[in-house]
């Protein structure tokens, strides 16, 4: 039996712009590298929607799931805002990677760096049903930490 992956098609928006690439053979995520002009500088609190100079075709019937780096979330407390970003299977446009310094210190982003990582990821549609009342659970209504520390 012979089972194909889904291919994610790749279009370079500028001519340096690295295509997404797995860091080793185990890796989930593929590397999404910053394409800058110039060096980007995030000071602490501040968030920059990073270009990537990749435009993307998430195959249909999945999404793209743009995560933060831990090493960079370890390291300098840089982490992506949104985590995870979603970008849809009908997007086209440019994947920019929404960072933000929650770090004391400033951080500089360059042209190469690994700000990010993308996951491509199954998507499962419902159909929507509106009821008059949902079936009883032992948790019920508990919200946040009603189901303990």
């Amino acid at each position: 039996m012979s089972t194909s992956s889904p291919v994610l098609q790749v279009r370079r928006l500028r001519a340096d712009a690295a295509p997404p690439a797995y860091g080793t053979s185990g890796a989930a995520g593929l590397d999404l590298t910053a394409a800058l002009d110039g060096p980007l500088r995030l000071a602490p609190g501040a968030r920059a929607a990073v270009p990537t100079g990749l435009a993307v075709a998430i195959p249909t019937g999945y999404e793209g799931q743009v995560r933060p780096r831990s090493g960079l979330a370890a390291e300098h407390a840089v982490t992506v805002l949104n985590a995870p970003g979603t970008i849809d299977e009908d997007y086209r446009g440019e994947v920019r990677v929404l960072l933000v310094n929650l770090g004391d210190h400033d951080y500089v982003v360059r042209s190469g760096d690994r700000v990010a990582q993308l996951v491509v990821a199954p998507v499962t549609r419902v159909t929507v049903e509106v009821v008059s009342a949902l079936a009883d659970t032992e948790r019920g209504e508990g919200g946040f930490g009603s189901t303990g520390r």
